[in-house]
Protein backbone atom coordinates (compact mmCIF):
# COMPACT_ATOMS: atom_id res chain seq x y z
CA UNK A 1 0.00 0.00 0.00
CA UNK A 2 3.37 2.26 -0.68
CA UNK A 3 2.04 6.00 -1.09
CA UNK A 4 -1.30 5.54 -0.09
CA UNK A 5 -2.54 7.07 2.77
CA UNK A 6 -5.57 7.26 4.89
CA UNK A 7 -7.16 10.65 5.30
CA UNK A 8 -9.23 9.63 8.31
CA UNK A 9 -6.83 10.27 11.05
CA UNK A 10 -4.82 13.32 11.99
CA UNK A 11 -5.50 17.26 12.43
CA UNK A 12 -8.17 18.12 9.56
CA UNK A 13 -6.56 21.39 8.38
CA UNK A 14 -3.20 19.65 7.96
CA UNK A 15 -4.28 16.08 6.07
CA UNK A 16 -6.11 18.35 3.98
CA UNK A 17 -2.88 21.00 2.95
CA UNK A 18 -0.96 17.95 2.44
CA UNK A 19 -3.31 16.57 0.18
CA UNK A 20 -4.33 19.04 -2.01
CA UNK A 21 -1.28 21.29 -2.26
CA UNK A 22 0.55 18.57 -4.90
CA UNK A 23 -3.13 18.39 -5.95
CA UNK A 24 -2.59 22.33 -7.06
CA UNK A 25 0.78 22.03 -8.17
CA UNK A 26 -0.59 19.40 -10.62
CA UNK A 27 -2.74 21.66 -11.79
CA UNK A 28 -0.70 24.40 -12.34
CA UNK A 29 1.52 22.24 -14.07
CA UNK A 30 -1.45 20.96 -16.49
CA UNK A 31 -2.66 24.53 -16.98
CA UNK A 32 0.70 24.79 -18.22
CA UNK A 33 -0.15 22.81 -20.91
CA UNK A 34 -3.05 25.17 -22.08
CA UNK A 35 -0.35 28.32 -21.71
CA UNK A 36 2.27 27.22 -23.51
CA UNK A 37 0.02 26.04 -26.42
CA UNK A 38 -1.24 29.62 -26.37
CA UNK A 39 1.86 31.76 -25.83
CA UNK A 40 4.16 29.93 -28.78
CA UNK A 41 0.83 30.38 -30.91
CA UNK A 42 0.86 34.46 -30.05
CA UNK A 43 4.23 34.59 -29.87
CA UNK A 44 5.57 32.56 -32.31
CA UNK A 45 2.91 32.55 -34.98
CA UNK A 46 0.37 35.21 -35.08
CA UNK A 47 -2.64 36.70 -33.45
CA UNK A 48 -5.03 34.33 -35.52
CA UNK A 49 -3.04 31.37 -34.14
CA UNK A 50 -3.74 32.84 -30.66
CA UNK A 51 -7.24 33.16 -31.95
CA UNK A 52 -7.86 29.69 -33.42
CA UNK A 53 -6.18 27.76 -30.28
CA UNK A 54 -8.28 29.58 -28.03
CA UNK A 55 -11.30 29.13 -29.95
CA UNK A 56 -10.60 24.94 -30.50
CA UNK A 57 -9.67 24.97 -26.44
CA UNK A 58 -13.58 25.76 -25.65
CA UNK A 59 -14.54 22.66 -27.55
CA UNK A 60 -11.79 20.93 -26.43
CA UNK A 61 -13.76 21.50 -22.96
CA UNK A 62 -16.43 19.19 -23.82
CA UNK A 63 -13.84 16.54 -24.30
CA UNK A 64 -12.51 17.29 -21.17
CA UNK A 65 -15.56 17.00 -19.37
CA UNK A 66 -16.21 13.50 -19.85
CA UNK A 67 -12.83 12.79 -19.19
CA UNK A 68 -13.11 14.85 -15.93
CA UNK A 69 -16.36 13.02 -15.04
CA UNK A 70 -14.92 8.93 -15.03
CA UNK A 71 -12.01 11.05 -12.65
CA UNK A 72 -14.21 12.00 -10.10
CA UNK A 73 -16.33 9.15 -10.77
CA UNK A 74 -13.89 6.50 -9.59
CA UNK A 75 -12.37 8.92 -7.51
CA UNK A 76 -15.26 9.19 -5.24
CA UNK A 77 -16.80 5.80 -5.75
CA UNK A 78 -12.77 4.44 -4.87
CA UNK A 79 -12.25 6.77 -1.97
CA UNK A 80 -15.47 5.70 -0.12
CA UNK A 81 -14.34 1.80 -0.32
CA UNK A 82 -10.67 2.74 0.45
CA UNK A 83 -11.87 4.58 3.62
CA UNK A 84 -13.90 1.26 4.08
CA UNK A 85 -11.12 -1.63 3.63
CA UNK A 86 -13.34 -2.74 0.98
CA UNK A 87 -10.12 -4.12 -1.15
CA UNK A 88 -11.55 -6.36 -3.76
CA UNK A 89 -14.72 -3.89 -4.51
CA UNK A 90 -12.19 -1.21 -5.08
CA UNK A 91 -10.21 -3.21 -7.72
CA UNK A 92 -13.14 -4.09 -9.07
CA UNK A 93 -14.48 -0.49 -9.81
CA UNK A 94 -11.30 0.39 -10.92
CA UNK A 95 -11.62 -2.37 -14.07
CA UNK A 96 -15.44 -1.44 -14.68
CA UNK A 97 -14.23 2.12 -14.98
CA UNK A 98 -11.43 1.31 -17.29
CA UNK A 99 -13.62 -0.24 -19.47
CA UNK A 100 -16.76 2.11 -19.12
CA UNK A 101 -14.05 4.88 -19.90
CA UNK A 102 -12.95 3.09 -23.09
CA UNK A 103 -15.84 2.64 -24.55
CA UNK A 104 -16.62 6.49 -23.68
CA UNK A 105 -13.88 7.80 -25.21
CA UNK A 106 -14.36 5.52 -28.63
CA UNK A 107 -17.63 7.14 -29.14
CA UNK A 108 -16.79 10.53 -28.22
CA UNK A 109 -13.44 10.02 -30.79
CA UNK A 110 -15.73 8.95 -33.49
CA UNK A 111 -18.27 11.59 -33.14
CA UNK A 112 -15.09 14.65 -32.83
CA UNK A 113 -13.77 13.39 -35.80
CA UNK A 114 -17.37 13.40 -37.93
CA UNK A 115 -18.85 16.66 -36.34
CA UNK A 116 -16.07 18.99 -35.40
CA UNK A 117 -16.07 21.68 -38.39
CA UNK A 118 -20.07 22.04 -38.00
CA UNK A 119 -19.57 22.51 -34.34
CA UNK A 120 -16.53 25.42 -35.09
CA UNK A 121 -19.08 27.04 -37.73
CA UNK A 122 -21.63 26.86 -35.53
CA UNK A 123 -19.62 28.96 -32.88
CA UNK A 124 -19.37 31.56 -36.05
CA UNK A 125 -15.82 30.89 -35.73
CA UNK A 126 -14.06 33.03 -38.63
CA UNK A 127 -13.05 32.11 -41.84
CA UNK A 128 -9.26 33.17 -41.27
CA UNK A 129 -9.04 31.02 -38.10
CA UNK A 130 -11.20 28.13 -39.29
CA UNK A 131 -8.61 26.05 -40.89
CA UNK A 132 -6.06 26.21 -37.97
CA UNK A 133 -8.72 25.78 -35.04
CA UNK A 134 -9.72 22.03 -36.98
CA UNK A 135 -6.69 21.05 -37.26
CA UNK A 136 -5.76 21.88 -33.96
CA UNK A 137 -8.79 20.20 -33.04
CA UNK A 138 -7.99 17.10 -35.58
CA UNK A 139 -4.89 16.55 -33.81
CA UNK A 140 -6.40 16.88 -29.95
CA UNK A 141 -9.13 14.03 -30.81
CA UNK A 142 -6.64 11.53 -31.84
CA UNK A 143 -5.11 12.11 -28.41
CA UNK A 144 -7.91 11.45 -27.09
CA UNK A 145 -7.45 8.29 -24.87
CA UNK A 146 -4.47 9.72 -23.67
CA UNK A 147 -6.68 12.77 -22.24
CA UNK A 148 -8.86 10.07 -20.84
CA UNK A 149 -6.91 6.87 -18.96
CA UNK A 150 -4.17 9.89 -17.55
CA UNK A 151 -7.85 11.27 -16.04
CA UNK A 152 -8.55 8.33 -14.62
CA UNK A 153 -5.43 7.39 -13.51
CA UNK A 154 -4.92 10.47 -10.90
CA UNK A 155 -8.60 10.03 -10.04
CA UNK A 156 -7.12 6.17 -8.75
CA UNK A 157 -3.75 7.99 -6.86
CA UNK A 158 -6.69 10.92 -5.44
CA UNK A 159 -8.63 8.29 -3.64
CA UNK A 160 -5.81 6.34 -2.35
CA UNK A 161 -4.55 9.41 -0.91
CA UNK A 162 -1.59 10.22 -2.92
CA UNK A 163 -1.50 13.59 -4.77
CA UNK A 164 2.52 13.44 -5.31
CA UNK A 165 3.18 10.64 -7.80
CA UNK A 166 0.28 13.06 -10.43
CA UNK A 167 2.14 15.78 -9.43
CA UNK A 168 5.50 14.24 -10.65
CA UNK A 169 3.75 13.35 -13.68
CA UNK A 170 2.75 16.45 -14.95
CA UNK A 171 5.84 18.58 -13.83
CA UNK A 172 7.71 16.73 -16.05
CA UNK A 173 5.20 16.47 -18.44
CA UNK A 174 4.23 19.82 -19.29
CA UNK A 175 7.81 21.00 -19.07
CA UNK A 176 8.36 18.60 -21.79
CA UNK A 177 5.43 19.96 -23.46
CA UNK A 178 6.98 23.44 -23.54
CA UNK A 179 10.03 22.53 -24.81
CA UNK A 180 8.41 20.57 -27.75
CA UNK A 181 5.96 23.36 -28.74
CA UNK A 182 9.13 25.67 -29.46
CA UNK A 183 10.42 23.22 -30.85
CA UNK A 184 7.97 22.01 -33.35
CA UNK A 185 6.97 25.89 -34.33
CA UNK A 186 10.58 27.39 -34.03
CA UNK A 187 12.85 24.90 -34.96
CA UNK A 188 10.61 23.56 -37.84
CA UNK A 189 7.48 25.38 -39.03
CA UNK A 190 4.80 23.86 -38.25
CA UNK A 191 2.49 26.01 -37.16
CA UNK A 192 -0.71 25.53 -35.05
CA UNK A 193 -0.30 21.61 -36.04
CA UNK A 194 3.48 21.43 -33.99
CA UNK A 195 1.36 23.12 -31.17
CA UNK A 196 -1.36 20.36 -31.08
CA UNK A 197 1.58 17.18 -31.61
CA UNK A 198 3.52 18.83 -29.07
CA UNK A 199 0.55 18.63 -26.85
CA UNK A 200 -0.20 14.98 -27.99
CA UNK A 201 3.33 13.53 -27.36
CA UNK A 202 3.80 14.94 -24.20
CA UNK A 203 -0.06 13.64 -22.53
CA UNK A 204 0.65 10.51 -24.65
CA UNK A 205 3.92 9.40 -22.55
CA UNK A 206 2.27 10.58 -19.39
CA UNK A 207 -0.37 8.63 -19.93
CA UNK A 208 1.18 5.14 -20.53
CA UNK A 209 3.72 6.12 -17.23
CA UNK A 210 0.89 6.78 -14.63
CA UNK A 211 -1.14 3.83 -15.96
CA UNK A 212 2.07 1.45 -15.15
CA UNK A 213 2.36 2.92 -12.17
CA UNK A 214 -1.68 2.56 -11.43
CA UNK A 215 -0.99 -1.16 -12.30
CA UNK A 216 2.20 -1.62 -10.49
CA UNK A 217 0.65 -0.14 -6.91
CA UNK A 218 -2.43 -2.69 -7.66
CA UNK A 219 -0.31 -5.47 -7.22
CA UNK A 220 0.09 -4.64 -4.08
CA UNK A 221 -3.03 -4.41 -2.59
CA UNK A 222 -4.14 -7.83 -0.79
CA UNK A 223 -7.96 -8.96 -1.20
CA UNK A 224 -9.67 -11.67 0.75
CA UNK A 225 -11.56 -12.36 -2.77
CA UNK A 226 -10.94 -12.37 -6.30
CA UNK A 227 -12.22 -9.18 -7.86
CA UNK A 228 -14.18 -9.04 -10.49
CA UNK A 229 -13.28 -7.51 -14.09
CA UNK A 230 -16.79 -5.62 -14.50
CA UNK A 231 -19.44 -4.87 -12.02
CA UNK A 232 -22.67 -3.49 -13.22
CA UNK A 233 -23.22 -3.08 -9.73
CA UNK A 234 -20.35 -0.51 -9.44
CA UNK A 235 -21.36 1.00 -12.81
CA UNK A 236 -24.25 2.05 -11.45
CA UNK A 237 -22.16 3.53 -8.41
CA UNK A 238 -19.76 5.17 -10.80
CA UNK A 239 -22.80 6.34 -12.26
CA UNK A 240 -23.92 8.48 -9.80
CA UNK A 241 -20.87 10.61 -9.51
CA UNK A 242 -20.06 10.23 -13.02
CA UNK A 243 -22.51 11.79 -14.97
CA UNK A 244 -23.88 14.24 -12.72
CA UNK A 245 -20.19 15.42 -12.97
CA UNK A 246 -20.02 15.37 -16.95
CA UNK A 247 -23.55 16.84 -17.41
CA UNK A 248 -21.78 19.67 -15.12
CA UNK A 249 -18.93 19.48 -17.01
CA UNK A 250 -20.81 19.51 -20.70
CA UNK A 251 -23.00 22.19 -20.14
CA UNK A 252 -20.23 24.68 -18.54
CA UNK A 253 -18.72 24.09 -21.71
CA UNK A 254 -21.30 24.07 -24.01
CA UNK A 255 -22.06 27.40 -21.98
CA UNK A 256 -19.03 28.58 -22.37
CA UNK A 257 -18.79 27.75 -26.55
CA UNK A 258 -21.68 29.47 -26.63
CA UNK A 259 -19.90 33.09 -25.25
CA UNK A 260 -17.21 32.13 -26.96
CA UNK A 261 -20.07 32.40 -30.21
CA UNK A 262 -20.95 35.45 -28.44
CA UNK A 263 -17.19 36.80 -28.74
CA UNK A 264 -16.39 35.83 -32.02
CA UNK A 265 -18.95 38.57 -33.34
CA UNK A 266 -16.78 41.51 -32.33
CA UNK A 267 -13.89 39.79 -34.31
CA UNK A 268 -10.03 38.41 -33.93
CA UNK A 269 -8.81 41.13 -31.73
CA UNK A 270 -11.38 40.66 -28.82
CA UNK A 271 -11.09 37.55 -29.70
CA UNK A 272 -7.27 37.17 -28.94
CA UNK A 273 -7.30 39.40 -25.58
CA UNK A 274 -9.97 36.92 -24.21
CA UNK A 275 -7.93 33.91 -24.84
CA UNK A 276 -5.59 35.31 -23.26
CA UNK A 277 -6.99 36.40 -20.34
CA UNK A 278 -9.49 33.19 -20.12
CA UNK A 279 -6.17 31.32 -19.87
CA UNK A 280 -5.21 33.03 -16.98
CA UNK A 281 -8.28 32.74 -15.35
CA UNK A 282 -8.74 29.42 -16.12
CA UNK A 283 -5.38 29.01 -14.28
CA UNK A 284 -7.36 30.02 -11.30
CA UNK A 285 -10.62 28.79 -11.57
CA UNK A 286 -9.05 24.92 -12.51
CA UNK A 287 -6.60 24.97 -9.57
CA UNK A 288 -9.79 26.12 -7.09
CA UNK A 289 -11.95 23.14 -8.67
CA UNK A 290 -8.96 20.27 -8.24
CA UNK A 291 -8.82 21.59 -4.29
CA UNK A 292 -12.77 21.22 -4.50
CA UNK A 293 -11.72 17.41 -6.08
CA UNK A 294 -9.59 17.07 -2.91
CA UNK A 295 -12.17 18.08 -0.47
CA UNK A 296 -14.35 15.30 -2.16
CA UNK A 297 -11.93 12.62 -1.97
CA UNK A 298 -11.22 13.28 1.74
CA UNK A 299 -15.11 13.83 2.91
CA UNK A 300 -16.01 10.08 0.60
CA UNK A 301 -12.83 9.06 2.41
CA UNK A 302 -14.10 9.87 6.02
CA UNK A 303 -17.97 9.14 5.44
CA UNK A 304 -16.37 5.63 4.06
CA UNK A 305 -14.99 5.35 7.25
CA UNK A 306 -18.27 6.19 9.18
CA UNK A 307 -16.69 9.88 10.17
CA UNK A 308 -18.97 12.83 9.21
CA UNK A 309 -17.70 14.90 11.70
CA UNK A 310 -14.44 15.48 9.66
CA UNK A 311 -16.29 16.32 6.51
CA UNK A 312 -17.98 19.36 8.46
CA UNK A 313 -14.12 20.27 9.74
CA UNK A 314 -13.06 20.46 5.74
CA UNK A 315 -15.64 23.12 5.06
CA UNK A 316 -13.87 25.98 7.56
CA UNK A 317 -10.26 24.10 6.77
CA UNK A 318 -10.99 24.47 2.72
CA UNK A 319 -11.91 27.78 3.22
CA UNK A 320 -8.31 28.70 4.82
CA UNK A 321 -6.36 27.31 2.11
CA UNK A 322 -8.31 28.50 -0.88
CA UNK A 323 -8.84 32.07 0.22
CA UNK A 324 -4.81 31.81 1.26
CA UNK A 325 -4.23 30.92 -2.43
CA UNK A 326 -6.87 33.68 -4.29
CA UNK A 327 -6.25 36.82 -2.92
CA UNK A 328 -2.57 36.60 -3.54
CA UNK A 329 -3.29 35.56 -7.34
CA UNK A 330 -6.74 38.33 -7.70
CA UNK A 331 -4.13 41.36 -6.46
CA UNK A 332 -1.11 39.79 -9.14
CA UNK A 333 -4.64 39.88 -11.99
CA UNK A 334 -5.31 43.48 -11.18
CA UNK A 335 -2.51 45.04 -10.89
CA UNK A 336 -0.23 43.48 -13.36
CA UNK A 337 -2.66 42.14 -15.53
CA UNK A 338 -1.32 43.91 -18.62
CA UNK A 339 1.99 42.40 -17.95
CA UNK A 340 0.31 38.95 -17.66
CA UNK A 341 -1.48 39.53 -20.87
CA UNK A 342 1.71 40.53 -22.69
CA UNK A 343 2.59 36.87 -22.48
CA UNK A 344 0.32 35.98 -24.99
CA UNK A 345 0.39 39.03 -27.29
CA UNK A 346 2.64 40.35 -29.98
CA UNK A 347 1.91 44.20 -29.41
CA UNK A 348 1.79 45.62 -25.73
CA UNK A 349 -1.29 47.71 -26.73
CA UNK A 350 -4.23 47.69 -28.81
CA UNK A 351 -7.64 46.14 -28.64
CA UNK A 352 -6.17 42.88 -27.80
CA UNK A 353 -4.29 44.24 -24.72
CA UNK A 354 -7.21 45.91 -23.66
CA UNK A 355 -9.64 43.50 -23.70
CA UNK A 356 -7.54 40.91 -21.35
CA UNK A 357 -7.19 43.37 -19.12
CA UNK A 358 -10.07 44.52 -18.71
CA UNK A 359 -11.75 41.15 -18.50
CA UNK A 360 -9.17 39.95 -15.42
CA UNK A 361 -9.96 43.46 -13.93
CA UNK A 362 -13.39 42.81 -13.34
CA UNK A 363 -13.39 39.05 -12.27
CA UNK A 364 -10.16 38.34 -10.24
CA UNK A 365 -11.60 40.46 -7.62
CA UNK A 366 -14.51 37.90 -7.25
CA UNK A 367 -12.19 35.05 -7.09
CA UNK A 368 -13.01 34.51 -3.46
CA UNK A 369 -16.27 34.25 -3.74
CA UNK A 370 -16.25 31.73 -6.64
CA UNK A 371 -13.48 30.06 -3.62
CA UNK A 372 -16.16 29.35 -1.58
CA UNK A 373 -18.82 27.51 -3.79
CA UNK A 374 -15.75 25.07 -4.92
CA UNK A 375 -15.47 24.08 -1.31
CA UNK A 376 -18.76 23.18 -0.46
CA UNK A 377 -19.71 21.55 -3.67
CA UNK A 378 -16.89 19.53 -3.05
CA UNK A 379 -17.91 18.31 0.13
CA UNK A 380 -21.93 17.78 -1.56
CA UNK A 381 -20.01 15.85 -4.17
CA UNK A 382 -18.06 13.60 -1.91
CA UNK A 383 -20.94 12.91 -0.24
CA UNK A 384 -23.22 11.88 -3.52
CA UNK A 385 -25.41 14.91 -2.99
CA UNK A 386 -25.56 15.25 -6.52
CA UNK A 387 -28.81 16.90 -7.19
CA UNK A 388 -27.76 19.65 -5.30
CA UNK A 389 -24.27 20.23 -6.72
CA UNK A 390 -25.28 20.43 -9.80
CA UNK A 391 -28.34 22.51 -9.18
CA UNK A 392 -25.71 25.14 -7.62
CA UNK A 393 -23.59 25.16 -11.13
CA UNK A 394 -26.38 25.31 -13.62
CA UNK A 395 -27.62 28.33 -11.44
CA UNK A 396 -24.37 29.82 -12.38
CA UNK A 397 -24.16 28.46 -15.79
CA UNK A 398 -27.40 29.79 -17.15
CA UNK A 399 -27.10 33.65 -15.58
CA UNK A 400 -23.68 33.97 -17.11
CA UNK A 401 -24.62 32.70 -20.81
CA UNK A 402 -28.09 34.38 -20.51
CA UNK A 403 -26.79 37.94 -19.06
CA UNK A 404 -23.93 37.69 -21.53
CA UNK A 405 -26.44 37.25 -24.17
CA UNK A 406 -27.87 40.16 -23.02
CA UNK A 407 -25.84 42.26 -22.08
CA UNK A 408 -23.64 42.38 -24.89
CA UNK A 409 -26.12 44.11 -27.24
CA UNK A 410 -25.83 47.85 -24.92
CA UNK A 411 -22.51 47.27 -23.41
CA UNK A 412 -20.36 45.18 -25.90
CA UNK A 413 -18.29 43.03 -24.95
CA UNK A 414 -18.37 44.48 -21.29
CA UNK A 415 -21.18 43.36 -20.79
CA UNK A 416 -20.08 39.46 -20.91
CA UNK A 417 -17.53 39.79 -18.75
CA UNK A 418 -19.64 41.42 -16.23
CA UNK A 419 -22.24 38.28 -16.24
CA UNK A 420 -19.32 36.68 -14.28
CA UNK A 421 -19.15 37.67 -11.21
CA UNK A 422 -22.96 37.68 -10.86
CA UNK A 423 -23.34 34.19 -12.15
CA UNK A 424 -20.39 33.25 -9.28
CA UNK A 425 -22.21 35.37 -6.20
CA UNK A 426 -25.69 34.13 -6.78
CA UNK A 427 -24.80 29.91 -7.44
CA UNK A 428 -22.08 30.64 -4.02
CA UNK A 429 -24.86 31.36 -1.66
CA UNK A 430 -26.99 28.34 -3.07
CA UNK A 431 -24.09 26.47 -2.67
CA UNK A 432 -23.02 27.65 0.95
CA UNK A 433 -26.85 27.47 2.05
CA UNK A 434 -27.42 23.59 0.53
CA UNK A 435 -23.87 22.91 2.98
CA UNK A 436 -25.10 24.41 5.78
CA UNK A 437 -28.63 23.26 5.66
CA UNK A 438 -28.75 20.50 3.51
CA UNK A 439 -28.80 16.46 4.59
CA UNK A 440 -25.37 15.59 2.77
CA UNK A 441 -24.34 13.66 6.13
CA UNK A 442 -27.17 11.17 5.23
CA UNK A 443 -26.54 10.94 1.64
CA UNK A 444 -23.37 8.37 1.37
CA UNK A 445 -22.90 6.12 -1.17
CA UNK A 446 -23.90 2.37 -0.98
CA UNK A 447 -20.20 0.84 -1.14
CA UNK A 448 -21.35 -2.49 -1.88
Amino acid sequence: MSMSKDLTVGKTSAVLWKFCLPLFGSIIFQQLYNIADSFVAGKFIGEDALAAVGNSYEVTLIFLAFAFGCNIGCSVVVSRLFGGKQYSELKTTVYTTLIAGGVLCALLMAGGALGAEALLRLIRTPENVLAASKLYLDIYILGLPFVFYYNIATGIFSALGDSKTPFLFLACSSVSNIGMDILFVAAFPMGVAGVAWATFLCQGVSCVLAMAVVFLRFRKIETDAKPKLFSWHFLGELSKVAVPSILQQSFISVGNIVVQGIINGFGSAVMAGYSAAIKLNSLVITSLNTIGNGISNFTAQNLGAGKPERAKECFGAGLRMVWAICIPLSLLYVFAGRYLVFIFLEAPAGVAMDTGVQILRILAPFYCVVAAKLVADGILRGAGDMGRFMATTFTDLFLRVFLAWILSVPLGPLGIWLAWPIGWSVSTALSVVFYKWGRWQTRALSPA
